[in-house]
């Protein structure tokens, strides 16, 4: 058995312990509590640091890594725009595999254990499984024109075929239907029917922007646009993308929605009505001018509700502590009120939270005898955080991703002293020199071309 000890050991479901030990057998925690009581065991003293459940990230898109600082400064539909066509006509397979492994490996230096990551290329679930890490690949599949529905579909179910058999018991495989703007009604059905008889979790990306709901709820707007120039024909889909959800059935197999910014207070109730669980991510949200979402109040209605990074694209690093600052700044700011979403409530978000999301909280995002050992350590000694009076305080508001010790995954140590543990090390040359493909791409064509061409967007 190892003994992890810390100067403070954090549960998360507990009260933190000072001078604490978490005691780890095989792949499995088997004891939580202060060092003077530890059983025996071989020692790891990671001295001034806070010890914590692994970070848990409910939301990213690993391929778009080698995007980072790509779309600055760009509404939303020209993201869009510059995303689609640049990821299209310069990045190949290979890079996409390589701009996933650097993104996880950027997650395993900030202490992330769990990705829920959607992905069309599946290069994702490739690099979850090489690295070691936990996650669920949700398999991405388009279709805007309800003539597609059947061609969609058998391209989801082949891709399903290949990877399914690869899943292991720590990466997984899910389905998405992409959002409203790139998912017809008959095809949100489809899928929502074909999760149901594989038995494969869903997430969605929903509510997110002002143009989609204008779709959805009265068949305008820029997304409307793009579509009829596509002879795509268009009329109200529902009151809102959440209620769309409902109406094709997708919201009855309990979904991860993705965003839920511009959710009322009907949205709400069918959210907590179906069981489904949302991916926050509060600075993707702010980023691309979308706002600031009711956390709050899906709080209040006992949503399941985790912290997702989204991809560096929008957001332009991975960092779950960051995600949990920004959530309790942002309540704060829109209810002009100190300190309405607690530092322990934020941590919770990025750890029990994002775990209960995913339906994982069985097993991990907190510390306690039984469950696997995904573990994070986060140092103090670099004095940014010091003095500490709550260390859950200190890891929302204090820390930064960068001060990560320590990352293990079901008792294997990924992060060890700060350096990843197993990796391809000429990866970020590779990336690095796709980026500069791009950056050549967008001199050339000027980043031109439909925000909603014919192949798959992926964000």
């Amino acid at each position: 058995m190892i003994r992890y000890h810390a100067r403070w050991v954090v549960p998360v479901t507990a009260p933190a312990i000072r001078d604490g030990t978490v005691v780890v057998d095989g792949r499995t925690i088997e004891w939580v509590g202060p060092r003077s009581e530890a059983p025996a065991g071989r020692d790891v003293d990671l001295g001034e640091a806070i010890l914590c459940p692994g970070l848990v990230n409910t939301h990213c898109h690993l391929e778009l890594t080698v995007m980072r600082g790509f779309l600055e400064g760009l509404g939303f539909r020209d993201w869009i725009l510059r995303l689609t066509t640049g990821k299209r006509a310069v990045l190949s397979r290979d890079d996409l595999l390589d701009s996933a492994r650097l993104g996880v490996m950027e997650g395993i230096r900030s202490g992330i254990t769990t990705y829920a990551d959607t992905c069309d290329s599946g290069v994702a679930f490739d690099a979850m499984l090489e690295a070691g890490v936990r996650g669920i690949m949700f398999q991405e599949v388009f279709g805007p024109d309800p003539a597609q529905r059947d061609a969609s579909m058998a391209e989801l179910r082949a891709k399903v075929d290949l990877l399914l058999p690869r899943a292991t018991g720590l990466v997984r495989l899910g389905v998405s239907p992409h959002a409203p703007y790139t998912v017809s009604d008959p095809l949100f059905t489809a899928v929502a029917e074909y999760a149901v008889e594989q038995e494969l979790p869903v997430a969605v990306h929903i509510a997110e922007s002002e143009a989609e709901s204008d779709l959805v709820a009265r068949a305008g707007g820029l997304f409307a646009d793009g579509l009829r120039r596509r002879g795509i024909a268009l009329s109200p889909r529902g009151r809102s993308p959440i209620d769309l959800l409902h109406r094709t059935g997708l919201l009855a197999v309990r979904p991860l929605l993705i965003h839920a910014v511009r959710a009322d207070d009907a949205d709400i109730a069918l959210v907590r009505a179906h069981d489904a669980a949302i991916a926050h991510c509060p600075v993707s949200n702010a980023k691309l001018g979308h706002g600031i979402a009711p956390l709050l109040a899906w709080r209040d209605a006992g949503i399941r509700v985790g912290l997702g990074s989204d991809s560096v694209a929008s957001n332009n690093r991975m960092d779950l502590l960051a995600e949990a600052h920004a959530a309790t700044l942002m309540q704060s700011a829109a209810r002009r009120t100190a300190d309405v979403l607690r530092a322990h409530e934020a941590l919770d978000l990025a750890t029990i939270g994002g775990a209960r999301a995913l339906g994982l909280a069985d097993r991990i995002g907190s510390l306690e005898a039984g469950k696997d050992a995904d573990l994070a350590a986060f140092a103090l000694n670099g004095g940014s955080a010091l003095p500490v009076q709550e260390p859950e305080s200190a890891l929302v508001h204090s820390l930064r991703s960068s001060d990560a010790i320590l990352t293990v995954v079901a008792g294997t140590p990924l992060l060890q002293h700060g350096q990843v543990v197993r990796g391809d090390q000429g990866v970020t040359r590779r990336v690095s020199a796709a980026a500069v493909r791009l950056a050549g791409w967008l001199l050339d064509a000027g980043g031109s071309g439909d925000p909603l061409p014919p192949a798959s967007p992926t964000r």
